[in-house]
């Protein structure tokens, strides 16, 4: 039996992760100190699982967590466009110094693999459509709070593949772009734009076209990647991929956050016409992953964007999916 640590396995990826592996018949280990996760995620399995309430930054609980692993798998940060604008203090400690403790303590430890995550954040406003992994990484305003994630992924690459790489067996690192699904918490683009179409209807009724406010002019693109595709993309590229390399978790169906938004009133049963505004400082107008050095491993996604929706939708309008933060809305 493989035993694997994941930090920030309470988070929505880390949940979602944390259960294909206990269904592959992994020992799992979970770290997280539920600032940004949620042990309710994982209530059905938690009698199969090692439930550590640790902080990712503090380095000597992490080694004693991370003993006998087989693999470190760290997604451990503070996620949400809404904390890059108003945490931006709290990403970076979180995002730099957890990255510094895990590392070190993998090291301590003598755990032979390492698999960490990035983001597409990395990348900012791409040079390239669709975006391979060589392209240079980009922090293009250090007085933009909204860099601090982006900032904080840079730097914790550099931490894995400089710190790690004359320690560990495997070491990779993954760019997720644009993971969606059920309980992925409210400070993202899709269960947003859901539970504030649902406030329109229940304001205007079901017959009518939906006047839907979005930030930006709905033009911007994104290519979004359900999440089982992308547990099963960290699955295989730990299984099949290359030590000390970087590889794209994402889906390559690129869509306007418009047609976004049409596909998720569709879903609800309603017409949608969006109306733009002005945009939050450092917001990127497109992305789309390049996902070929992925698919030379095995992986390809299978959940397109409108089956990934109506289930997403049909999540968020369910009593269970228990939404308790307030609406932002803006493009990821």
């Amino acid at each position: 039996m493989r035993k694997v640590v994941v930090t920030g396995g309470s988070g929505f990826i880390g949940a979602h992760l944390v259960r294909a592996l206990v269904t592959a018949g992994d020992a799992v280990v979970v770290i997280d100190n539920q600032l940004r996760g949620d042990a309710n995620r994982l209530h059905d399995i938690r009698a199969e699982l090692d439930m550590r309430e640790i902080d990712v930054r503090d380095e000597d609980a992490v080694t004693e967590a991370v003993r006998g692993a087989d693999v470190v798998m760290h997604l451990a940060a503070v996620n949400g466009t809404e904390n890059f604008y108003q945490q931006p203090e709290l990403v970076l400690d979180v995002g730099i110094r957890g990255a510094l403790a895990v590392v070190n303590a993998c090291r301590r430890a003598d755990v032979p693999d390492l698999v960490v995550a990035s983001s597409a954040e990395a990348y900012q406003t791409p040079t390239v459509i669709p975006t391979p992994e060589t392209v240079p990484l980009m922090l293009p305003d250090s007085l933009n709070p909204r860099y601090s994630y982006g900032g904080s992924k840079i730097i914790s690459e550099l931490i894995a593949m400089n710190y790690g790489r004359d320690h560990f067996r495997k070491l990779q690192v993954f760019r997720p772009h644009n993971v969606y699904g059920p309980r992925m918490g409210t400070k993202h683009v899709i269960p947003q734009l859901t539970l504030r179409i649902k406030e329109l209807m229940q304001q205007v009724g079901q017959g009518t076209v939906i006047d839907l406010p979005i930030q930006g002019t709905g033009q911007e693109t994104r290519a979004f990647c359900y999440v089982s595709d992308a547990v099963q993309g960290i699955l295989t590229m730990y299984e099949h991929g290359g030590h000390r390399e970087i590889y794209h978790i994402g889906n390559d169906e690129e869509v306007t956050i418009e047609q976004l938004a049409n596909r998720i009133g569709r879903a609800m049963g309603v017409a949608i016409k969006t109306h733009g505004s002005d945009a939050p400082a450092g917001e990127t107008s497109r992305r789309c992953p390049d996902i070929s050095k992925m698919r030379k491993i095995g992986y390809a996604p299978e959940v397109m964007l409108e089956e990934g929706v109506a289930l997403t939708v049909t999540d968020y309008l369910s009593e269970d999916s228990r939404p308790h933060q307030t609406y932002h809305n803006p493009l990821l």
